[in-house]
């Protein structure tokens, strides 16, 4: 297996990363973007399209902002309103695998920019049904979450005639380089089928044997094209507009929003995803099972690109993280009704054979590891020059011990901080 020169990705990425002649990867050229761009006239750019959204006549909101109470989610929505002026209709799609930090983040996100928001929750048995299918057919069980939140934010659109969607940073260009800065990249459906689909239309799942049927599966349901045509709905991307950096942007919303942090099991990043008991849990450990790298291979090569962090120390965090098998596991095992053995056979086929082989006694084995291009030729060529700007992740106050949460909480339904929005009087 090939890694990146400079950072800690490999060649199968599956949102087909390219390495150049120098061993370079195409996220980390595009990366070299955000201190060659001039950022200002990119503002600039940004103030031109939010005035031609802004107070419209014949709607009560400038733009759709989706959010999940993790920090970008904060960012955004602060940038939109307080600082652009923007007045945001807020969307969550409920991913239902919420801890009690996540509820707490997205309550303080509500109540302290004072902003109208719509939630929308699919029945938890179908939400059930179409994980155990996704497993199934493509190993997967993120899709509901990855095709939920962009249907939602674009039917609320339609519906509620709001053209105009602003979404946090584009994973395709931030992570892996598939476009420049300057391409302005903007959502699409093409984007929602290749990367939220998993290229697996929501018919695709249907199965009337298991109870999944075709009209249960609207819920996750793109508007036709028609419709779409007619809306006019348009979706940015502010990180094609702002030098994004997740970090020190969630660092001044801990500040200003009290937003909590959390230690998470299989990376050293304590600011995102924690809203979600599996995203870096149950769903990153699948990720590594079929793919043989993780969430940590996300968050140290972005740090590598900022220059937080050496490839070295890089290396070692994604050796020592990578590897570990979550303590999610019983709680998604039980909530699905699935045995280990059960999860791990539909887990299995979608393993990338570049990355792994079976030996004779069953077990999976890596064929390679990124500890072994710790010193590979080009390493030391590949290197970003300059003085490291180390930022340690914080850890705030949390109220409630997270290794107390071992349960779900369906938002709205059962859980509300008690203490900072005074659920129970007193």
């Amino acid at each position: 297996m090939k890694y990146c020169q400079r950072c800690v990705y490999p060649e199968n990425h599956p949102l087909y990363i390219v390495l150049d002649d120098q061993g370079i990867c195409s996220g980390c050229r595009v990366h070299e973007e955000k201190d060659l761009l001039d950022w200002t006239t990119r503002e600039e750019d940004l103030i031109r399209i939010l005035e031609l959204y802004k107070n419209r006549d014949d709607s009560s909101y400038d733009c759709i902002i989706p959010v999940s109470g993790d920090g970008d989610s904060f960012f955004v929505v602060d940038q939109l309103k307080f600082k652009y002026g923007m007045n945001p209709l807020l969307v969550t799609y409920n991913i239902q695998f919420n801890t009690k930090i996540g509820v707490r983040n997205l309550a303080r996100l509500l109540s302290k920019t004072d902003c109208d928001h719509l939630m929308f929750t699919v029945s938890p048995e179908t939400v059930k049904k179409v994980v155990r299918e996704s497993l199934k057919k493509f190993g997967d069980i993120y899709w509901h979450i990855t095709a939920g939140i962009q249907a939602f934010a674009v039917t609320v659109s339609k519906r509620l005639n709001i053209p105009f969607i602003v979404w946090g940073v584009n994973g395709w260009l931030d992570q892996v380089g598939q476009f420049s800065h300057e391409d302005s990249v903007e959502m699409t459906k093409k984007v929602w089928k290749e990367h939220n689909l998993r290229t697996w239309s929501p018919l695709a799942l249907v199965n009337e044997e298991e109870g999944l049927t075709e009209q249960m599966m609207k819920a996750f349901m793109y508007p036709e094209d028609d419709e779409l045509e007619q809306a006019r709905t348009r979706g940015i991307y502010l990180g094609n507009y702002v030098r994004w950096d997740a970090q020190k942007q969630i660092e001044e919303i801990i500040v200003k929003y009290d937003y909590e942090t959390a230690e998470e099991e299989r990376t050293f990043n304590r600011y995102e995803t924690i809203g979600c008991h599996h995203n870096s849990g149950v769903h990153d450990y699948i990720k590594f099972l079929k793919y043989g790298f993780g969430k940590v291979s996300d968050h140290a090569s972005r740090d590598i690109r900022l220059k937080r962090i050496t490839r070295e120390e890089g290396v070692r965090l994604v050796s020592k993280y990578q590897v570990i098998k979550p303590s999610d596991l019983p709680v998604f095992l039980e909530w699905i009704d699935m045995s280990e053995e059960e999860l791990m056979n539909y887990i299995n086929p979608h393993r990338d054979n570049s990355v792994w082989w079976k030996n004779r006694e069953g077990e999976w084995i890596m064929k390679d590891n990124i500890i072994n291009h710790l010193k590979d030729e080009g390493v030391e060529k590949a290197r970003l020059q300059g003085a490291l700007d180390r930022k340690e992740y914080i850890q705030s106050i949390v109220l409630e011990d997270p290794k107390d949460d071992h349960e779900y909480i369906l938002m709205g339904r059962s859980y509300m901080d008690e203490i900072d929005f005074k659920a129970i009087e007193g």
